[in-house]
């Protein structure tokens, strides 16, 4: 009989001890208000000040969720109505919807078949949009070539915003992810690498930026009271030209948070771990294709991606069900509605029509599959053999 895997795919692992005792207290104490916090430094300006310091930032703003976070980034750069702002066309839909909730149009640029943001397309829809921001998405971790892409930014004059939801901790040639761009907008949602059920983290160099997304982000006057903010005097104009978006962070959500902060590394090396075991696996596939991993970057795997190009729809929809009946849930970005979290740009309606031929192709066979850290490498040998036997199945592609 063939093995069947029967562990979750939507299970994470507990809060930490100190996380539910810090939540407990913080309910205690009936301050769950960043700005209510009772005496001294609250525990989302602690958070704050921790997250700059472990991602080499020098200001950072926690917020209600990493979407939010990129909404509030483009409005600190004035992007409002009118305005064209370039963004990869293979992403999940809070980025687009992040350019449509400023009023802007988002440019949809092609996707690489290694799942990265097509530099030589990029180059070409920006001079024909004249966009001058790019919200780079480094879409399920994977990261284009940076030194390339910033080389191309600063000479063209486009700002980049990085959507580090899927990389924090992630690096290119050893300069962490979010450390390129203007401005880096994280995730803490249940299935990002730390986890308060919702949640996000803004991250920049630039005071201006910083004090007027504090501002948007629903400061009142109360903008001095955070942990990585800029001095008081880059608020003289934002605290009166910025209106308040209500998206602050609470207490409770950054006390379950910062415990995570300890053991952030090391779970990160974790899901490295999980990873190489799985994609070694799949390599064995013939009728797998894995995209590249350029030396230079350090992809953190919560995930893993691959596609079977040999496969038509339907093969790709029997590829699917026979992961289920394994107890291996898989998603497929080729299918022509959306489902849970996976959609492509064709069903994104408040994004204008555009022509992505290369995209297509590529999500035509692209799959997806979540490793959450609950499942021991033990599991991830039981995952790649179950995925490498389906994939390697001549029914997919004879019948």
């Amino acid at each position: 009989m063939a093995e069947r895997f029967t562990k979750p795919f939507v299970r994470q692992e507990p809060i930490p001890e100190e996380g539910i005792a810090a939540a407990v207290e913080v309910m205690r104490s009936g301050a769950l208000h960043r700005y209510g916090w009772p005496d001294g430094v609250s525990p989302a300006e602690t958070l704050e000040e921790r997250f700059a310091a472990w991602q080499g930032a020098t200001h950072c703003l926690a917020v209600t969720s990493g979407g939010q976070a990129m909404r509030i980034a483009l409005s600190a750069l004035d992007i409002g109505p009118g305005d064209k702002v370039l963004t990869n066309a293979w992403t999940l839909a809070p980025v687009p919807g992040a350019i449509a909730s400023v009023g802007a149009t988002a440019v949809l640029v092609e996707t690489t078949e290694d799942l990265v943001i097509d530099l030589a397309d990029l180059a070409a829809k920006a001079r024909a949009s004249r966009a001058k921001t790019l919200l780079l998405s480094h879409m399920r971790g994977h990261l284009a070539d940076m030194d390339a892409l910033m080389s191309w930014s600063a000479a063209s004059g486009v700002t980049v915003v990085e959507d580090c939801a899927h990389t924090m901790g992630a690096e290119w040639a050893g300069q962490k992810s979010g450390n390129f761009g203007h401005i880096a907008c994280f995730s803490c949602q249940t299935y990002k690498h730390v986890n308060s059920g919702e949640g996000g983290l803004l991250t920049t160099d630039d005071p201006k930026v910083a004090a007027r997304a504090t501002i948007l982000s629903g400061s009142y006057m109360l903008h001095d009271r955070h942990g990585a903010g800029p001095g008081i005097e880059a608020f003289a104009d934002a605290r009166l030209d910025m209106p308040n978006g209500s998206a602050r962070m609470d207490n409770l959500r950054a006390a379950i948070l910062l415990p995570q902060l300890d053991t952030l590394d090391d779970n990160l090396a974790r899901w490295d771990r999980r990873a190489k075991i799985v994609r070694d696996a799949l390599s064995r596939a013939p009728s797998v294709v894995l995209p590249s991993a350029p030396a230079a970057a350090r992809r953190i795997g919560s995930s893993i991606q691959w596609r079977i190009p040999e496969l038509d729809a339907d093969g790709c929809r029997r590829f699917i069900a026979d992961c289920a009946a394994r107890g291996v849930e898989v998603k497929w970005f080729g299918d022509s509605a959306p489902r849970g979290f996976t959609s492509a740009h064709s069903s994104w309606r408040y994004v204008p029509a555009q022509e992505l031929p290369r995209t297509d192709e590529v999500l035509s066979t692209l799959f997806d599959m979540r490793l959450p850290l609950t499942f021991s490498e033990e599991d991830c040998v039981i995952l790649g053999s179950i995925l490498t036997e389906v994939a390697s199945a001549s029914h997919l592609i004879t019948a």
